[in-house]
């Protein structure tokens, strides 16, 4: 029913289930994820036999970002650079936060794993959010590394340099943790375990790992008790201050992310001159 290389579906009983996939299922040569889970979440919308969505990850991951040596093969980082390959990923990032907040379904991201980079916005784009306690999160886009195991290899994860947490980090995490504390873990990549987060009140339920499953079947199980029409309605006008915010935001987030992109072949992902600063670090201004 639902045919994707980048995420499986599976519904059953008025409940669909998004699975991230760590790998594709085929060969690729462009970013899947993001438009794909923005079709996803379109076509389940329309889908009136689906009451409810549960977001998560295979393996013992919910998504992560890439490994180090993918952002610096300057190959690959020039490819971002192609339109139709800016245009699916960036306008992928866009549609997918959009849907997540309007459609009228609640999404449940059950986090099996880490959080790192765009599967830490699609956390704070979800409605109830249950993670394994040891699961780290991290916007990793302002200079964030990390150690994962990517197909059997542990891997440094992410990059130290540093651009614009566009795919929803900026645009969402202020709306769930204070300014300073938003700011900091933007700015300066900062990692949580979902323990942490669950005790700071910004995730709803932080379990162990063997009680994962239970706990979203608790929530789900919940959710499809109350009125189908009610909660639908009730999701959409306490999402409306969400949506009204992502318009304000996200577009420029998107559009600041693909200029350090557009950037990195002038100034060098390690730039840490002052603003007016040449590229040859003189100053432009004497």
């Amino acid at each position: 029913m639902y045919e994707y290389d980048a995420i499986d579906i599976s519904v059953n009983n008025q409940v669909a289930t998004i699975m991230i996939l760590t790998s594709p299922k085929k060969p690729v040569d462009r970013p899947l994820v993001h438009p794909e889970l923005a079709s996803a979440f379109s076509r389940l919308r329309e889908d009136n036999s689906v009451r409810v969505i549960v977001l998560t990850g295979d393996e013992d991951r919910f998504q992560i970002a890439p490994p180090r040596d993918f952002f610096d093969n300057n190959e690959i980082g020039a490819r971002f650079n192609e339109p139709d390959i800016a245009w699916a990923s960036f306008s992928g990032i866009i549609r997918v936060h959009q849907n997540m907040v309007e459609i009228e379904k609640p999404i449940v991201a059950k986090i099996n794993g880490d959080a790192i980079g765009f599967g830490s916005s699609l956390a704070f784009a979800s409605d109830i959010i249950i993670a394994k306690e040891d699961a780290r999160f991290m916007d990793h886009h302002m200079g964030g590394v990390f150690s994962a195991n990517y197909a059997g290899i542990t891997k440094e994860g992410g990059h130290d340099w540093a651009t614009v947490p566009g795919d929803g980090g900026a645009a969402l995490v202020p709306m769930y943790m204070t300014p300073a504390k938003a700011k900091e873990y933007l700015m300066l990549a900062k990692t949580y375990t979902a323990a942490e987060l669950a005790r700071l009140g910004i995730i709803n339920y932080a379990v162990p790992a063997e009680e994962l499953d239970t706990k979203v079947e608790e929530i789900v199980g919940s959710l499809l008790q109350r009125s189908a029409y009610a909660l639908a309605w009730a999701k959409r006008v306490a999402n409306r201050r969400v949506a009204q915010h992502l318009n304000l935001t996200l577009d420029a987030g998107v559009a600041y992310e693909m200029v350090t992109w557009l950037q990195r072949e002038k100034l060098g992902w390690k730039d840490k001159k002052t603003l007016d600063s040449g590229v040859d670090g003189s100053s432009e201004k004497s």
